[in-house]
């Protein structure tokens, strides 16, 4: 893994200052006597408006499904919403529907987008050892969006069209999420920010991020201990990589200042003596049995944690355990664990999710499908129980059944593009191929293909009968896509 403080703060050369807003790290904290917040130049939205932002952060959005490997996971994503969810009632947001891109990077990252996107890597998981350490980056990234950092710092710059610093930020994203150069031709063709007046202004973004993290941390009922805990790791980790920074972290490094400071305004908060929730936990091992250099590794790992007599938390060294065998083709090893949790935890999702994709892969259909419809009747619209008894449908050849839980599931989260492409393999399989074509609209729709989107509309009209609920249905919304083309066009 690379160097963890450049992993975290997203940055190389040339994107280095452009997101240096949403980093975690960059500069010492205020202490933590301070109450009020400084005035740091406007509100926000003199120069772009909150609906500027919001199409800033779809196109950004566009590009990261383009480019960055994503986690589909759907234990890993719903887990992720929950704390995201638990954390956002406490956030000073304005607008509260985020999108979550979970990005297949083993690197330490989490960065947030105008528009309401908030990204965090696979690797946050694996360098943060506890919930709370993990809840103080997401939390952190929050208030940046809950203090509109970035038009702030566009109304001090008084430069550049959103649209413009969309391609930019889209980009640098790409660069820092898939750890190369792959974003570097999106920020050729845009202008360029004047990188001096914006890392002037990052300090005091920082300083007061820390500030409103702490403080939606406390009020979620995490503790505020964790984001000092989180400088620590991040700290340590960087010594062991020889201290090779960025070049914006050698100019505001991160200091043992700045882990004291933090420490002490932190301390301010009452001790509640707050435990992990054991299915941080659970998704942390699933992630590491992913990360893991082969499955064998994965098992050698898991089996060597349980052998040491002082192993805690050893029902979810078990859990992994048992995903690592699941990896490894041990079905009846990784079986034998899951059984035994489920008998002291009868309910717990991830158990009966994780035995039922045993049971899949054992060839086990009509159990694993009675496991999760028992499932999904005590917890309606689940969505890895949805999933999964999708891909249990799937398995069984019956695309109709298949469809209808892929449908419920890109109503309640459309922004996942990765359910519609599930949705139109679904219809094939069906034979349904007006539904493959919505299907495929709203996928390419999403991945910013508007052209191909319009043809996928375009075709499912044609094999309606004129007059029918469906065809208008498929008008309205090929009307929508048309629009957005020809301003797109105009543009």
């Amino acid at each position: 893994m690379n160097n963890v403080l450049t992993g975290l703060c997203c940055w190389r050369k040339l994107s280095i200052a452009t997101l240096c807003a949403f980093a975690l790290i960059s500069s010492p904290a205020s202490t933590a006597q301070e109450t009020r917040l400084p005035d740091i130049g406007g509100a926000g939205g003199g120069l772009i408006s909150g609906q500027q932002e919001t199409d800033i952060g779809q196109q950004v959005m566009v590009s990261i499904r383009r480019s960055a490997p994503r986690i589909t996971d759907p234990l890993v994503y719903d887990y992720l919403n929950a704390i995201i969810y638990r954390l956002v009632p406490s956030a000073p947001l304005e607008n509260r529907d985020l999108t979550l891109a979970l990005i297949d990077s083993p690197a330490l990252n989490a960065f947030a987008v105008p528009g309401g996107i908030v990204g965090v890597n696979g690797g946050l998981f694996l360098n943060a050892a506890t919930e709370q350490q993990f809840a103080s980056v997401l939390a952190h990234e929050l208030a940046h969006l809950s203090q509109r950092h970035f038009a702030r710092r566009l109304e001090q710059q008084e430069t550049s069209a959103p649209l413009t610093i969309a391609g930019m930020i889209a980009g640098i994203v790409l660069s820092a999420v898939t750890q190369s150069d792959i974003g570097i031709a999106a920020i050729a063709g845009t202008q360029a920010l004047a990188i001096q007046n914006m890392l002037a202004y990052s300090r005091s973004h920082e300083q007061e991020a820390d500030r409103v993290g702490l403080d939606i941390l406390a009020t979620a009922g995490f503790d505020p201990r964790g984001m000092p805990e989180m400088f620590e790791i991040m700290m340590r980790q960087n010594r062991l990589q020889g201290n090779n920074m960025p070049e914006y972290l050698s100019t505001h490094p991160l200091t043992q200042n700045r882990v004291a400071d933090t420490r002490n305004r932190a301390e301010q908060y009452p001790d509640n003596a707050i435990r992990d929730g054991q299915e941080y936990h659970l998704m942390r091992n699933r992630l590491q049995v992913h990360y893991s250099a082969s499955p064998e590794v994965a098992v050698d790992t898991f089996e060597n944690y349980l052998e040491k007599p002082d192993a805690q938390n050893s029902e979810a060294i078990r859990y992994g355990l048992a995903v690592a065998y699941l990896s490894n083709n041990q079905f009846e090893q990784a079986a034998d664990i899951i059984n035994d949790l489920l008998a002291n935890n009868p309910g717990r999702i991830t158990l009966q999710v994780t035995k039922a994709e045993i049971l899949i892969q054992q060839k086990k259909l009509d159990e694993a499908r009675s496991l999760l419809k028992t499932a999904l009747d005590r917890n309606p619209g689940n969505y890895p129980i949805s999933s999964t008894l999708a891909d249990v449908e799937i398995a069984a050849g019956n695309g109709t059944q298949a469809a209808e839980h892929l449908k419920q599931l890109t109503r309640r989260i459309p922004a996942q593009e990765y359910l519609w492409l599930r949705l139109a393999e679904a219809e094939g399989m069906a034979r349904n191929i007006v539904g493959v074509h919505r299907a495929r609209a709203e996928y390419d729709a999403l991945m910013g293909d508007l052209e191909s989107a319009q043809r996928q509309l375009r075709q499912a009209q044609e094999k309606l009968p004129a007059g029918s609920a469906q065809r208008q249905v498929v008008s309205e919304r090929l009307a929508e896509i048309t629009s957005r083309l020809q301003e797109r066009r105009n543009n």
